[in-house]
C-alpha cells in the first residue's frame, strides 16, 4: 500500500502533469491541513469486503457508498472538508496519507476504528 492503491492498473502517469505539488517523495503529501474526504463505513468485515469487491469491479465510489455505507453521510460517502485533529486518529492518519483521486478512479485505503470498517478516498487537500 505504498505509493499507489491496491487496485494496481498503471497508477502513475494519470493526471500527474510532471509539476508535482508539495510531493516530498515519501509517499505522503505533506503540508495539507484539510482534506475533502469520502468514506464507506461498514459494521461487519464481510459487508466491507462486498463494497471493496464492487470498487474493484469499477463501480464508482459514491455509488458504492450509497449502497453499502452504514454512516449517515450517505451523499456518496462525503464527509466534506475536514481539518487535522477533527477525525478519529486512526482514520485521520490513513486519510491524510492518501493522494487525491476521483470517485470514478479512486485511490483507496482501509482502516478499522471504533466505528467499524472504513474504505477511504480523498478528493482534495489544502
Amino acid at each position: 500500500m505504498a505509493k499507489n492503491d491496491k487496485k494496481g492498473g498503471g497508477g502513475k502517469g494519470k493526471g500527474g502533469g510532471g509539476g508535482g505539488e508539495k510531493d516530498t517523495g515519501s509517499g505522503k503529501a505533506k503540508g495539507a491541513q484539510t482534506i475533502n474526504v469520502r468514506h464507506i463505513l461498514c459494521e461487519k468485515h464481510s459487508k466491507k469486503e462486498e463494497a471493496l469487491a464492487k470498487l474493484n469491479e469499477g463501480v464508482k465510489f459514491d455509488e458504492v457508498a450509497r449502497n453499502y455505507s452504514e454512516d449517515k453521510a450517505r451523499q456518496g460517502g462525503s464527509l466534506g472538508w475536514k481539518a487535522k485533529g477533527s477525525l478519529d486518529p486512526k482514520f485521520e492518519e490513513v486519510a491524510f496519507a492518501l493522494e487525491p483521486s476521483s470517485t470514478s478512479n479512486p485511490k483507496i485505503a482501509e482502516v478499522k476504528t471504533k466505528f467499524g470498517y472504513h474504505i477511504i478516498m480523498v478528493e482534495g487537500r489544502k
